[in-house]
């Protein structure tokens, strides 16, 4: 009897081991949403949002600690920072409300732009800086082991935004630490977006706000839509193909090179609409709404479309706190320029520490400034024309084709790979080993198709789909989320594929 007892207080013992390593921090297996530990972790977190629902401070401090746990799970200790930076934005917004004059209110400004635009420096690009003036120099120095916090860039921009936008007079100090605390730690969009302003966000929280039945239905729905598009199309094309293309383009004919650049660029926007789906989705489900974060943009007509349409949210903070500041469109036709290509040089470096990025974010405001020259002496075109079905689809395929030839950059570790890539494009494409690549790689062909038809059909019918969801009894959505579910598991790898957009 003894020995049995024993027997189970060990297997006890054991499982609460395995308990509390799966629930510590572990760098190779952070907390994602397409991760079954989210999935059951949600559950009982919904259940108890719900109980709390009526009990505003209770809700908000169960949230921050969920989120805080949350983000100890992808950045361990770092999490501290991230209170930090509550901390001082509270602070700084208390003092930036009582104070009147400008030249103190500007230096409030300063030092919260300095705070964190300091730990980007420190975090995402001290060793660039050092490699730089390595080179510069000739001077040996070891990088340093500094361990990125996931999401730094997201939230440090949402910090930036509440303290501007108080000193510009849109939106008065948060008196509410709890608010302010729940309002830059909130889960959903903490690690890769979207960059949600405080002036969206804020009111939400002092109206303590409870999911509607609507809101549910069509948080499930683009959950289950980002699913779709992160597993589906994103991990499976990556892992398969384009990792492989991008790894070694001289193994690859010209023809497979070009279809690794365009399987990056349905990739990319699958992974990272698929995250602000699903971040967009959770947030409805606990009774907040965001901003769009992506509108199509693969269907643009010209690069400065594409901007409106792509990561809508960090080019539109872009566009606020750094083009317009600089002048925006005030000046000068040269100045213009000149913020422009400013703008998204900085937006490129904001992506990592790589001179690739910044080459990135040159092309970005070369495509922009170049659509701005050409519209000067373009003749002047009435709206029917510009819809005729011809021009849609040419400068449709324009816009597409030197978005993906951008991305190349953006994904290649080096320039070497840029120059393989474009050698085997120009001087061995063969495009007769096509019939042989859809052989051989039908299931590839099948997903990048997906990829591109979910993306580029009409927008009347996801509208449809999700108001046809939403019409259907609480079990019928049930079924069809677990049919989504059972799907996924079923397509995944044995490994987990952290979002593209977490490494910024």
């Amino acid at each position: 009897m003894m020995d049995s007892i024993n027997n189970l207080l060990d297997s006890i013992k054991i499982d609460f081991e395995k308990l509390r390593n799966v629930l510590s921090f572990d760098e190779a297996n952070p907390l994602l949403f397409n991760t079954g530990l989210f999935l059951i972790l949600f559950v009982a977190f919904l259940a108890i949002y719900n109980y709390l629902r009526n009990h505003r401070n209770a809700k908000l401090i169960f949230v921050i600690l969920f989120s805080l746990y949350f983000y100890y799970k992808s950045s361990a200790e770092y999490c501290f920072i991230l209170l930090g930076v509550c901390v001082s934005d509270y602070l700084l917004g208390i003092a930036l409300g009582r104070l009147k004059h400008d030249v103190p209110r500007r230096l409030i400004v300063a030092l919260n732009v300095i705070i964190n635009v300091g730990m980007l420096v420190y975090f995402k690009y001290f060793n660039l800086l050092i490699d730089a003036f390595k080179n510069i120099s000739n001077t040996q120095f070891d990088a340093l082991d500094i361990v990125l916090p996931a999401g730094i860039s997201f939230f440090t921009f949402r910090s930036i935004s509440y303290i501007v936008d108080i000193y510009r007079g849109h939106i008065k100090p948060c008196t509410d630490f709890l608010a302010y605390t729940f309002y830059l730690t909130f889960f959903p969009p903490l690690l890769a977006g979207p960059v949600v302003r405080a002036k969206d966000m804020l009111p939400q929280v002092y109206a303590n706000p409870v999911a509607s039945r609507a809101m549910v239905s069509e948080g499930l729905f683009l959950i289950m839509a980002g699913l779709v598009k992160k597993v589906i199309v994103a991990d499976y094309i990556s892992q398969n193909f384009v990792d492989r293309v991008f790894d070694n383009p001289a193994l690859y004919s010209g023809f497979e090179n070009l279809v690794g650049v365009y399987g990056f660029t349905i990739q990319l926007y699958c992974d990272f609409s698929g995250y602000s789906d699903m971040a967009i989705g959770i947030a409805l489900l606990l009774g907040y709404r965001f901003l769009d974060n992506f509108r199509a943009p693969l269907k643009s007509q010209n690069p400065t479309e594409f901007w409106r349409r792509w990561h809508i949210s960090l080019s539109s903070w872009l566009r606020d706190y750094l083009y317009i500041p600089l002048g925006g469109n005030r000046c000068s036709r040269s100045k213009r320029h000149f913020n422009l290509m400013t703008t998204m040089l900085i937006g490129g470096l904001w992506h990592g520490a790589s001179w690739m990025y910044v080459i990135w974010g040159g092309l970005q405001g070369l495509f922009l400034v170049g659509h701005k020259e050409i519209k000067r002496f373009m003749p002047a075109v009435s709206e029917e024309r510009k819809r005729a079905w011809w021009r849609v689809a040419f400068n449709v395929f324009i816009t597409f084709n030197l978005v993906a030839f951008s991305f190349m950059f953006f994904r290649a570790s080096s320039m070497e790979v840029v120059k393989d890539m474009t050698v085997q494009m120009f001087s061995d494409f063969h495009l007769s080993v096509a019939p042989q690549f859809i052989e051989g790689y039908a299931l590839i062909t099948l997903a990048l198709l997906f990829g591109y038809a979910i993306h580029f059909a009409p927008t009347s019918w996801t509208g449809k789909m999700k108001t046809w969801y939403g019409a259907l009894p609480l079990i019928g959505q049930a079924i069809i989320l677990a049919i989504v579910i059972f799907i996924i598991i079923q397509v995944r790898s044995s490994e987990i594929v952290p979002f593209v957009y977490l490494q910024y």
